[in-house]
């Protein structure tokens, strides 16, 4: 049995869709603090919160866990404005992961993020080892994570993988409180009311990875042979790197009206630590790493099916 842990949040509803089309129903359970309203056939629902050993250990045991994809966590924003709850599950979560893993002889899958960099890391083609000395809680508890991965391989033989994530644009799960929400929620504006105010300023270019890719990447890391696996802190991975203006520019091709303003909020400081471009070449050697989706490709698919969803929205009750 497979376990997503989060598997309410943005990668955890895709990652479970293209698990359970890889394995058939019954083989994936998928946790969250709370069962959702809609669930989705072929798999098993239960709640879960991984700050509690004990829970993490009961599921374990009672569904006979092999694989985690272990995707509860606090993203960056929400975790500049609670720091002490970022901490709590973004670095005691991954540690009772690894350690229940340890105890029951699990494999695991754990997202680290770009936000491990900061304001002294090279911001052009970011290699794999390079500082990383982030200026925000969510990238402190990043770098924390990748080191916990890293002690549990290599002292207890875990098999523990990881990449460091870009930010990923997805039009299955509403943003959820990260840095990089405005590549997302600019598709959903554009298509309702073709008006976006943007929190970063046009200029702000930063590596991004549309989801197919990054469920993709998921995947095949996990079923790279072990032997091939250098890195046991977290991968470096991008697909394509742009502005916020530049994804305005694209959308503009297909929605001519659309207009963007640009208001930046305290995520723009967030922003501006972090990479604009990032060197996987690690991933593409020891793994075979290529994304599929260029910057048109996912501009044009993320119109089509963010257009479907907003055509089936209830109307808006209390228009502005």
């Amino acid at each position: 049995m497979i376990l997503i842990t989060g598997a309410s949040g943005q990668i955890g509803v895709d990652l479970a869709d293209a698990l359970v089309d890889r394995y058939g129903p019954g083989k994936v359970l998928v946790t969250d603090l709370r069962v959702p309203e809609k669930v989705r056939p072929n798999r098993l629902y239960d709640v879960l919160d991984v700050t509690y050993m004990e829970s993490i250990e009961k599921i374990i045991q009672a569904h006979d866990i092999k694989t985690i994809f272990h995707l509860a966590g606090i993203l960056s924003a929400t975790g500049e404005r609670h720091p002490e709850l970022a901490w709590n599950v973004n670095v005691n979560g991954v540690r009772n992961i690894l350690e229940a893993a340890r105890r029951f002889g699990c494999r695991v899958f754990w997202p680290s993020s770009i936000a491990v960099f900061g304001p002294t890391t090279p911001k052009l083609n970011t290699p794999q080892e390079t500082v990383t000395e982030p200026g925000t809680m969510y990238g402190a508890t990043k770098v924390t994570g990748e080191l916990l991965c890293k002690f549990h391989a290599t002292h207890h033989d875990l098999d523990v993988r990881s990449v460091r994530f870009p930010g990923i644009i997805s039009h299955s799960a509403p943003p959820g409180g990260g840095t990089t929400d405005w590549a997302v929620d600019m598709f959903f504006q554009a298509v309702r009311h073709g008006h976006y105010e943007c929190f970063v300023t046009q200029e702000t270019r930063l590596p991004m990875m549309y989801m197919p890719d990054a469920v993709k990447s998921v995947l095949d890391l996990m079923d790279a042979d072990e032997n091939g696996i250098t890195i046991r802190t977290s991968y470096n991975l991008t697909a394509f790197s742009f502005s916020a203006g530049e994804l305005a520019a694209a959308i503009r091709r297909r929605i001519p009206d659309f207009i963007v303003e640009y208001k930046p909020d305290f995520r723009q400081d967030i922003a501006d630590s972090w990479p604009q471009s990032i060197n996987d070449s690690r991933a593409r050697r020891d793994w075979n790493w290529t994304p599929q989706y260029s910057l048109d490709d996912m501009v044009d698919d993320m119109l089509k099916h963010v257009a479907e969803r907003v055509a089936n929205e209830p109307p808006d009750t209390n228009p502005a």
